[in-house]
């Protein structure tokens, strides 16, 4: 496959190419072009002019091309949900539900921008300004350019490519170097739907060099990324050249905090959400902080009835529900934090093994605060590490010892304790009797706090993200209404 600038399918201008690999697999999917410098600055100016022509567009217009669009993805689905599980290693169940969030978001994208209201100033608060109109009204970045992640492809580029595109903007979007397929064939189907071509560009290689690329140009108005620290602070300076906006979604190391007077059904329920996607998920509980009194209780019932009930085998089978990692390097990586907590002296009671890409779920006992796991070692799969506390207090200052910030949950029938473990954890979101990896569209998500990042990407928040407002003075405007006013009282 190609990638898309200006319009057109193209190859690299130095005609070299990446392998995209299925990684149930092994096999060769595909070849993507390898972009060079040039290919990236020229989609870039492409998309300088592309997105005044897509601004010039009325809202209601961008709308119905929009809409033209959510039913070419009804058309494809099948087939968009077949390829993203062939190039993620994800169940075909979970790839048709995050095709289906694609229409969604871009449904709640023309909708929002529909409603995006500007203000109106009161008067005769300010001496010298009484008969001044004052407003606002909210106008596009610019062109914004879309880092997209290998975990949710598809879904996390809707996010940024809905409303960023509905508010009028162009996007440059930079798909995962591991999975770039799906998310090339959903940009090639807005320009089937009708949007701008040159509003639309999507640049595939190394992320490491085509990202900075990006990131170095001057034409930018903002940097949109999901992904690591290390890539945000790294994206981060290569911003901050021509103080480029940024806007991060990054890592997290969610504690999950279950407390002695919790629904044990319901805490099983949550944790076993880990198992999804493979345990690839920024948000979603990593550390589980279980109290003493129920913890051998918790993790028994945890094996026998979530972790031993997946269901593995071949991806595109319906009720296939545990698929495996990226690649046999992330499984290996996984592989690693395991052992080095294993020799920081957890215990291995469930799980551990490694085949090719494919993890299973794994259980760690005897996980103390100290551990790199039970602070900032972030780790990518389906692993379970189980530390004990004995006190509510203790258990907040577990959570609080990472530098991350994304997520939290806490099970507990406590309503008192569930708003003191709410309120002391600084992250951008607590569950109540539920796992950090709860997320709604319209509910502000990502980071806000420490080093997680700070994007707060929803659908009711989003465009104060992609827009800028500008306020328009109209001097004097109400002079003649108010000598009027006067008139009439006299």
């Amino acid at each position: 496959m190609k990638m898309l600038i200006d319009g057109e399918w193209v190859d690299s201008s130095s005609h070299e190419t990446i392998p995209v690999l299925n990684p149930y697999t092994g096999e060769v999917l595909d070849q993507v072009p390898a972009a060079a410098r040039e290919d990236v600055d020229r989609a870039i100016e492409s998309a300088v002019k592309g997105q005044k022509k897509w601004n010039r567009l009325k809202i209601r217009d961008r709308a119905e091309i929009l809409r033209a669009y959510l039913e070419l993805l009804k058309r494809e689905r099948d087939g968009l949900a077949r390829l993203l599980t062939l190039e993620t290693g994800k169940p075909i169940f979970d790839s048709y539900g995050e095709i289906d969030s694609v229409s969604m978001t871009f449904e709640s994208s023309i909708e929002i921008v529909k409603h995006h209201y500007g203000k109106t100033m009161p008067m005769g608060i300010e001496g010298g300004y009484d008969d001044d109109l004052q407003i606002t009204v909210h106008e596009p970045l610019g062109v914004i350019a879309c880092i997209v992640p290998f975990n949710f492809p598809a879904a996390l580029w809707a996010f940024k490519a809905g409303p960023a595109l509905m508010a009028g903007n162009a996007i440059v979007v930079k798909p995962a170097t591991s999975n770039p397929l799906t998310v090339l064939k959903l940009m090639g189907l807005l320009v089937e739907a009708g949007v701008t071509p040159e509003a639309v560009q999507c640049i595939t290689g190394q992320g490491s060099k085509v990202g900075n690329w990006i990131c170095k140009n001057p034409a930018l108005a903002q940097v949109n990324v999901t992904g690591g620290v290390r890539a945000g602070i790294e994206i981060a300076k290569q911003a901050a050249e021509h103080l480029t906006s940024y806007k991060f979604e990054l890592g997290g190391n969610d504690p999950l905090i279950i407390c002695k007077d919790c629904d044990m059904d319901l805490a099983v329920n949550e944790a076993g959400d880990k198992t999804r996607n493979a345990g690839q998920c920024c948000s979603g509980a990593k550390r589980f902080i279980v109290h003493n009194s129920i913890k051998e209780e918790f993790v028994t019932r945890l094996i026998e009835e979530r972790l031993k009930t997946v269901k593995t085998g071949d991806l595109l089978d319906i009720n296939t529900d545990f698929g495996v990692l990226i690649s046999e390097e992330a499984a290996k990586e996984v592989e690693k934090q395991v052992a080095l907590t294993v020799e920081q002296g957890a215990r291995l009671v469930y799980g551990g093994h490694r085949k090719g890409a494919f993890y299973e779920p794994t259980v760690l006992m005897n996980v103390t605060p100290d551990m790199d796991i039970a602070k900032d070692m972030e780790v990518f799969g389906p692993v379970y590490p189980i530390i004990g506390f004995d006190t509510l207090e203790e258990a907040i200052d577990i959570a609080e010892r990472s530098h991350y910030g994304l997520s939290a949950g806490v099970i507990t029938e406590n309503f008192q304790d569930a708003m003191t473990v709410a309120g002391a954890l600084r992250s951008g979101m607590v569950a109540v009797n539920g796992s950090g990896g709860f997320r709604a569209q319209e509910l502000p998500f990502g980071g806000g706090k420490k080093m997680s990042g700070n994007s707060r990407e929803c659908i009711s928040s989003v465009l104060e993200e992609v827009t800028q407002e500008k306020s328009i003075i109209f001097r004097y405007a109400m002079k003649k209404f108010h000598a009027y006013e006067q008139k009439a009282e006299d």
